[in-house]
């Protein structure tokens, strides 16, 4: 299953920027960084009318809950726009915002 399709799933970009908001701050987490670095390859995918990342390559990478997700969400673009807003509910709900500890640490003194 190619991914090439979703970036012309979304209403507007509004929509799709909130979707790469959630998957950046609530997904992609720099602690774990091979997990991060396929989670940025999807949020760019997003938006790309070519293959950056495929559904294999998150399945080896990505963990369970947060490939759940992923596959959640690929369903709710192909499906409908209210969909992808209850998606993005649902990922506020189950995800929290990730906290860049090194950042706080450095700004912290």
């Amino acid at each position: 299953m190619t991914l090439t399709d979703l970036r012309d799933g979304f209403r507007d970009d509004d929509q799709r920027q909130c979707v790469q908001a959630a998957v950046h701050c609530r997904l992609a987490d720099d602690r774990e960084p091979q997990e991060c670095r396929y989670l940025m390859r999807f949020w760019w995918q997003l938006s790309m009318p070519y293959q950056e990342v495929s559904l294999e390559e998150l399945r080896l990478n990505v963990g369970r809950q947060k490939l759940d997700a992923l596959i959640d969400l690929i369903s709710a673009i192909r499906s409908s726009h209210e969909e992808i807003d209850a998606w993005l509910a649902a990922a506020e709900q189950t995800f929290p915002v990730i906290q860049d500890r090194g950042f706080s640490l450095d700004s912290d003194g």
